[in-house]
């Protein structure tokens, strides 16, 4: 939508053109027939508006020597009342010369019928059979209360079929997260997703626009709406993550109202409510103005694993009918969505004959960027063949057996990587690839990219058996000994018969 501002001076140049018409001499203009009729096309308009036409002025449409049209004459139009003493003429000659402004000439003028009404199509929309004149064209009321638009209002005048822009504005919002490995230190700028260890605190950004014609609104409710999901949690007396407003620079936190609750799906539903924008100290608004709301929610046990991840969503309320200064009804932005993903690795305990084998305990670490591990979670020996680390970001671990089975050697630590790719700018981001790549250590990871899984066979063989007494090795001692007493004997007779000998 073109701004009321620019619309206005627009507006104040043809009533200009009007004003000085009206004190020229008749034989400079050739009057054109009074019968004929225009149309008006809207451009840029798009489906869901329902536009009034009201004939503010009339007159006489005549021409001039340079074949400019222009209205003399200027009267009342069709459909309005004006309840000042002035006259129509006046009424444009003070519009003309900017004695009187449009919000004057609205406290005195009232809408009583269109002279056309029409529903809009996308692209364009015509309002044909206009007789010369000027005409206010707007959304009828009640229209947009509620829906993702704004109402618009403007004069044009209506000398030839006519062109006017009329594209409503509207803000826009849209949510970010960041994502961290911790094995590596690497943080992303903000985007549409991410993934995330369980108990960690993720990252994230809103950000809200201002309508072009900002300008044009005495008051402006702004609020946000967001949505978590029930694997996030958001800690609203936790001053390291609660959210904080800013406008620009400045911290405008205390200028909305936060109110935090739990829909029926146990989601947490944060509105972040300004009823007045423009009443704020210190903040001025235009048409390149961002509100910022940033805050931290914590991914906790309740987290889906897998491609469904952990969906958070936001949209926007916001003031869309400027004609009554922003006060009362209200526009809301499409949702914007962003996920956070998390994995997990499911470990298979087997014996060198592939069968489960009871016994065992394991550790599972992950790699920090200062080169340290910290233990995720352990389990201790028991009667589980299966073992379950839920709830992983991307990142190098270690997996130690800290128990071994009875009967069987412990195998060496696997150091393993978790890679996944999802998508980082899309309206719905996905999960599109998870893998596990073994650093040492014997194990092979098959990944199931909707369940969010990485699943390993850790197998167990038999250690070395000690010979029994009675068995070969107490046979190989004997042998032994045999081969001594057979050597002493050998011996003894070699020294006899070199006695003789001498």
């Amino acid at each position: 939508m073109k701004h009321l501002s620019k619309m206005l001076k627009g507006l104040v140049a043809v009533f200009a053109a009007a004003a000085m018409a009206l004190t020229l001499a008749p034989t400079a203009f050739a009057a054109e027939a009074t019968s004929t009729t225009y149309k008006l096309t809207l451009t840029d308009t798009s489906t869901g508006h329902t536009y009034e036409a009201y004939q503010i002025f009339t007159g006489d449409l005549s021409k001039k020597e340079d074949g400019t049209k222009v209205l003399s004459n200027v009267k009342w139009g069709t459909g309005v009342t004006y309840t000042g003493s002035e006259s129509a003429a006046d009424v444009a000659k003070a519009l003309g010369d900017g004695s009187m402004t449009i919000a004057q000439l609205e406290e005195k003028l009232t809408l009583t019928k269109p002279v056309k009404t029409v529903t809009s199509s996308e692209g364009s929309t015509v309002i044909d059979g206009l007789a010369a004149g000027y005409y206010l064209v707007k959304d009828q009321d009640g229209t947009q209360a509620n829906k993702s638009d704004a109402y618009t209002k403007f004069i044009v005048q209506v000398v030839g079929n006519t062109e006017a822009d009329i594209k409503s504005d509207v803000p826009t919002v849209e949510k970010k997260v960041k994502d961290t490995n911790d094995s590596t230190g690497e943080t992303s700028g903000w985007q549409d997703s991410a993934d995330a260890d369980i108990n960690d605190w993720v990252p994230y950004q809103i950000t809200g626009t201002m309508p072009d014609n900002i300008a044009d609104y005495t008051s402006y409710k702004y609020v946000f709406t967001d949505t978590m999901s029930k694997g996030l949690t958001y800690d609203k007396d936790d001053a390291g993550h609660k959210a904080v407003i800013k406008i620009g620079d400045k911290d405008v936190t205390s200028s909305f109202t936060e109110d935090v609750t739990t829909d029926k799906d146990g989601r947490t539903v944060v509105t972040w409510t300004c009823d007045n924008l423009k009443g704020i100290d210190g903040v001025t608004l235009d048409e390149n103005t961002t509100v910022v709301v940033t805050y931290s929610a914590k991914l906790n046990e309740n987290a889906v694993i897998g491609a469904n991840g952990n969906p958070n969503t936001v949209n926007l309320t916001y003031s869309n009918n400027p004609n009554k200064g922003g006060e009362g009804e209200t526009g809301k932005t499409p949702e914007d969505k962003n996920i956070v993903f998390t994995y997990k690795t499911v470990v298979n305990k087997l014996d060198q004959d592939k069968k489960s084998l009871a016994g065992a305990a394991f550790k599972l670490e992950k790699k920090q960027s200062d080169g340290k591990y910290k233990t995720v979670k352990e389990f201790t020996a028991g009667e589980e063949t299966k073992f379950e680390f839920k709830g992983l970001d991307d990142g190098t671990y270690k997996l130690t057996e800290t128990t071994t089975p009875a009967g069987y050697n412990t195998i060496d630590p696997i150091e393993f990587t978790i890679s996944a790719e999802h998508d980082e700018a899309s309206d719905d981001p996905k999960l599109t690839d998870l893998s596990g790549d073994v650093k040492s250590g014997e194990a092979k990871f098959t990944a199931d990219t909707n369940t969010g899984s990485l699943t390993t066979d850790v197998v167990n063989k038999k250690g070395s058996t000690l010979p029994s007494t009675g068995g070969m090795g107490t046979t190989v001692l004997y042998v032994a000994g045999a081969v001594i007493v057979v050597a002493a004997g050998i011996g003894l007779a070699l020294r006899r018969n070199k006695r003789q000998d001498a």
